[in-house]
């Protein structure tokens, strides 16, 4: 990778400035300086990347497009709640240079990450941090901060101890692999030892047998388990005369357990596991509210940014709420507000843009309030959407499926590289098909009537209500427009009788979180019924203001589908769905149980008892250890975490549960609990399984440290590691937890 180069560092179409960004020596820190005053203005660590998009793909990019062509725009897009870096390289050999370079330096921390490569990337921040001088040797005083900075209370004789075992050259000070020494030391996982020597004859070694031993007795391998072990000791073993003779080491056993094939999350289900040539109403959906907007419903900033992100997430249902704008332009905002507007001709060019980077699963979109004035200006912009969208009369799989009269919508292979518009039609489907357009629209819907009606009054009472607010006039629809409305045409729910007399699979309804619980509450078997042929999109209620989510589980339980959260504020009902949605090739479908598919179900969330299948299952989780977690943000210099686990568990109210371990003072490096935790889970098919660590403050709230959830059915049982994930989802390597899984009927 070039270093030093001269770029256009951009934060708006005013505001472009000269900086020279270099790599430094350590591959691991960019820092850039001003071209004018040569001053160093920032510095970022490769490990803070998340990636790097191409050409004009932010909102900043796109505003000087007519400027600067693609081949010269890139962005870098940070973990967390950072903001993005846009940049202008001077050629577009340039621009090629730092995308691939900064690719191929990212590219190995995507998950799963492997052991060996998060040791050596930890060994080296933390030796950088510690460093205090920049002479490239650590005293005792650096090697005493170090040990605070990563979260360790040692006692200062058994400190010393370690450090001049490490300090071969007798020098006072550590270097290179004499920190490499101390680091090893510092990290000796004395719970794995044990369970190594527990199955290895000499305890210095697995032989192949020895491993194949343990896979069967405690990992639950039951297939092909020789095969198994071989490719482990290929995989892992880092010793070449090791591998030559198939046996594993201590330090190849530990690397295993610190695999992918070591989590806890089952790695064959990352992959595509489920059957994807169900209905669409058989599957749960990932999907987002309002997904322009980044921060909150009132005032907060509308940006392509959130549906990237969302996309980037695994998202399969968008919102785009448009709107008449100045000179026949559609905006997307969230009308009767002061959030900001963006134009629906730039929302429409990222979507065709992104839309399949990370699935090809069709992608409902929920267009709600279309621009009335000027439909073509809209349906202009709609060039690079798939031709199922552009052209509905064609020969699409709804050709054939409303001539045969379908009693469920198609099946998710048949939408492939779809994009659905949710919205208002004129007529019926059959019209459509048949060409005729006569029949008056249907306009009414839930979400543009009760939400929007929830919107004016709340507005009203801030202050906020305009006049022309005051009035909603019935809006006329373009043909054309009604036309793209194919499987998920709005209607009204006004009960579950009347929707099984008069409903079709292509309708679809939005019900308020309100609304919804009440269902849920009288008629929960009713509600799973209906999603069993149709699909039900839930909404956040206006009150939320500030962007706060429901929880989704209790709207999951009863099979609704397309279940819209905030995606921009992070928390647990984010945490449950990104555990929900992280499997099956993390393509935004989920299949529904069997017991949730059938239209005569007789299943009711509400009682247990009433799913078919096998009785509760007893998860038991021995919380072993912790390894390296995190300190908690914004703490004081020197303070050290007191870390605490709990296990929660979402599912149907019977299997609502949670159970907490003790917390260890003084120890977020290496912590040992080894207490065991017990759930009976009379649905696991709906479970879902969040830990979480906090640092434990006895008069206080606990602060949050890490988490992960994952559903019941993708756990894997035996020993296995949990690598933590931050508030916003994205992981915090190395910090990981060692548990002990088991599932008994």
């Amino acid at each position: 990778m070039q270093q030093g180069t001269l770029m256009r560092k951009v934060k708006s179409k005013s505001w472009k400035k000269q900086r020279y960004f270099k790599l430094q020596e350590d591959c691991m820190t960019i820092w850039y300086q001003s071209k004018r005053t040569g001053k160093t203005e920032s510095a970022f660590s490769i490990s803070d990347v998340e990636t790097v998009r191409e050409g004009h793909q932010s909102e900043v990019l796109q505003s000087v497009a007519e400027e600067f062509p693609p081949e010269r725009c890139f962005t870098i897009v940070f973990y967390g709640r950072r903001g993005n870096l846009d940049l202008i390289a001077g050629s577009a050999e340039e621009a090629q240079c730092w995308v691939q370079g900064l690719r191929q330096l990212i590219e190995p921390r995507s998950f799963p990450l492997t052991f060996a490569l998060v040791s050596c990337t930890w060994i080296r921040d933390w030796f950088q941090k510690a460093d205090k001088n920049k002479d490239g040797r650590m005293n005792f005083k650096e090697v005493q901060r170090l040990l605070k900075m990563m979260n360790v209370d040692m006692n200062e004789d058994h400190a010393l101890r370690l450090f001049q075992d490490a300090d071969k050259s007798e020098s006072g000070t550590l270097e290179g692999e004499e920190f490499v020494l101390f680091y090893k030391a510092l990290t000796q996982r004395e719970e794995v030892l044990s369970l190594f020597q527990e199955f290895s004859e000499d305890g210095k070694k697995l032989t192949l047998l020895e491993l194949v031993d343990f896979l069967r007795q405690e990992q639950l391998e039951d297939e092909g388990t020789e095969e198994l072990a071989m490719e482990l000791i290929d995989k892992y073993e880092p010793s070449e005369t090791a591998r030559a003779r198939h046996v594993l080491s201590a330090d190849g056993f530990l690397m295993y357990l610190c695999s992918p094939e070591g989590s806890i999350f089952n790695p064959q289900h990352r992959a595509l596991w489920q059957d994807m040539s169900q209905p669409l109403c058989h599957y749960f959906i990932s999907s987002s509210h309002n997904t322009y907007l980044i921060e909150d419903q009132i005032r907060g900033q509308s940006s392509i940014e959130g549906y990237i992100r969302a996309l980037k997430r695994g998202c399969r249902c968008l919102e785009v709420d448009c709107w008449d704008g100045p000179n026949g332009e559609p905006m997307v905002y969230h009308g009767h507000t002061f959030t900001s507007k963006i134009p629906f001709r730039e929302v429409v060019s990222t979507l065709g843009k992104t839309s399949w980077g990370n699935s090809s699963s069709p992608l409902p979109s929920m267009g709600t309030s279309p621009p009335s004035s000027h439909p073509q200006s809209a349906e202009g912009s709609w060039s690079c959407w798939p031709p199922a969208v552009r052209d509905p009369r064609g020969q699409g799989p709804w050709r054939r499926w409303v001539a045969q009269g379908a009693s469920l919508s198609p099946t998710t292979q048949e939408l492939k590289h779809k994009i659905l518009l949710k919205g208002k039609k004129i007529g019926r489907l059959e019209d459509t098909l048949n060409g005729s357009g006569d029949e008056a629209p249907d306009v009414s819907d839930d979400d543009n009537g009760a939400e929007a009606e929830e919107e004016r009054r709340r507005a009203k009472v801030n202050g906020t209500q305009h006049g022309s607010a005051l009035q909603k006039d019935k809006e006329s629809l373009a043909q054309a427009l009604s036309d793209c409305v194919i499987y998920c045409k709005n209607v009204p729910f006004r009960g579950f009788q009347e929707a099984r007399s008069h409903s079709r699979p292509s309708e679809i309804s939005s019900l308020s979180e309100a609304k919804a619980r009440k269902l849920i509450r009288d008629e929960g078997n009713e509600f799973v019924r209906h999603n069993a042929w149709q699909l039900t999109r839930i909404y956040p209620s206006g009150m939320r203001t500030d962007s706060s989510n429901y929880s989704p589980q209790e709207m999951w339980n009863v099979g609704c589908q397309i279940v819209a959260l905030n995606f921009q504020t992070a928390g647990t009902e984010m945490d449950l769905c990104d555990g929900l949605f992280s499997q099956n090739g993390c393509c935004g479908y989920v299949l529904k149980p069997p017991f949730m598919r059938d239209k005569e179900t007789l299943f009711n969330p509400s009682d247990p008892s009433s799913r078919e299948g096998p009785g509760p299952v007893t998860l038991t989780i021995q919380v072993i250890s912790g390894q390296q977690l995190p300190k908690v943000a914004n703490s004081k210099e020197g303070a050290i975490i007191d870390p605490l686990v709990r296990v929660e568990i979402y599912g149907v109210p019977a299997d609502q549960a949670h159970q907490e371990t003790k917390h260890i003072e003084n120890n977020g490096f290496n912590p040992r609990w080894d207490e065991t935790l017990q759930f009976q889970l009379h649905v696991p098919e709906l479970a879902l399984i969040r830990f979480v660590v906090e640092d434990y403050d006895k008069t206080s709230r606990n602060d949050f440290v890490g988490q992960f959830t994952l559903a019941f059915a993708n756990i894997k049982p035996g020993y296995r590691h949990i690598h933590l994930l931050s508030k916003d989802g994205t992981s915090i390597p190395p910090s990981s937890l060692f548990v002990h899984i088991r599932i008994t009927e």
